[in-house]
């Protein structure tokens, strides 16, 4: 008796994009800091082909305030020629905050005080 089977469902499928564990560190560190602040509560980790997020919520219900993406290298390439393409984006609200080449350069965006805007 023989069966039919389909290459696409054995084919290997891309590797998802993970942080590394110095990265995770990092990226824990400064949730645990901001959490003892109550100025965070959850956070959620997405891990893809394309590209590794780390979402900050404030409440679980919510929206996240901040994505902290690794991005690689074929979403750097689908970009547009004039943003600089780095590895490292942070977005708060559809808003691109920070882009850079390392997380250190990235994650320095949450040390500058952040001010309230009321609208």
């Amino acid at each position: 008796m023989t069966t039919v089977v389909r290459f696409s469902d054995h084919r290997r499928k891309p590797p998802y994009l993970h942080f590394t564990r110095a990265e995770l560190n990092q990226l824990l560190g400064l949730y645990a800091g901001r959490v003892r602040k109550g100025e965070w509560r959850d956070y959620a980790i997405h891990l893809g082909p394309e590209a590794a997020s780390f979402m900050v919520f404030r409440h679980t219900q919510e929206n996240p305030l901040f994505v902290i993406s690794k991005l690689g290298a074929g979403k750097a390439r689908a970009r547009s020629q004039n943003i600089r393409q780095g590895q490292y984006v942070v977005v708060s609200r559809q808003h691109k905050l920070c882009q850079g080449h390392s997380l250190d350069d990235v994650l320095g965006i949450f040390d500058r005080p952040m001010k309230l805007v009321t609208g």
